[in-house]
């Protein structure tokens, strides 16, 4: 190799460490998701089991439970999706930029345009993350017995 030829990977090298960083960060959130996922499985299973012995009255809120498990494992699906595809499209750009150099090509406006769809399906994903956390939070109540209207919830 020759000097020209090391400084140029060692500039890719150095273009190619904030989608390095993005693609941890995405890993960051592909975790939490499948974290969520698995809960939310667990979750559907159990009730499943539980339906066809329970009571009427238990039976419709568990089948009620069921729906909205289903709409969140959805959600979720699409959010893992949609950041595993902006993972692989920063793997893709990295790739490029390594390419690009090997070939000698004007890489700016192909790399722009992986970049931007890499933003979009993140954005996507983490929006769809939020409707799950969303429908989360709206399904589950702590029942008035244990929290107290206008009181701390703490006392410690």
């Amino acid at each position: 190799m020759t000097e020209t030829s090391v400084t140029n990977v060692a500039t890719i090298i150095q273009l190619a460490i904030a989608p390095v960083f993005l693609l941890a960060g995405i890993a960051g959130i592909l975790n939490v998701l499948a974290a969520r996922l698995a809960r939310i499985v667990d979750r559907a299973r159990s009730l499943e089991m539980d339906v066809p012995t329970a009571e009427e009255k238990v039976r419709t809120a568990e089948l009620k439970e069921l729906v909205i498990l289903d709409r969140r494992m959805t959600l979720c699906h699409w959010a893992i999706g949609l950041c595993t595809t902006a993972a692989l499209l920063v793997c893709v750009v990295i790739m490029v930029l390594f390419v690009a150099d090997i070939v000698e090509l004007a890489f700016a406006l192909p790399v722009s345009l992986l970049f931007i769809g890499t933003m979009i399906s993140v954005t996507l994903g983490l929006l769809f993350f939020l409707a799950e956390v969303t429908i989360a939070t709206r399904w589950v109540r702590v029942s008035e017995q244990f929290v107290m209207k206008g009181k701390p919830r703490y006392d410690g």
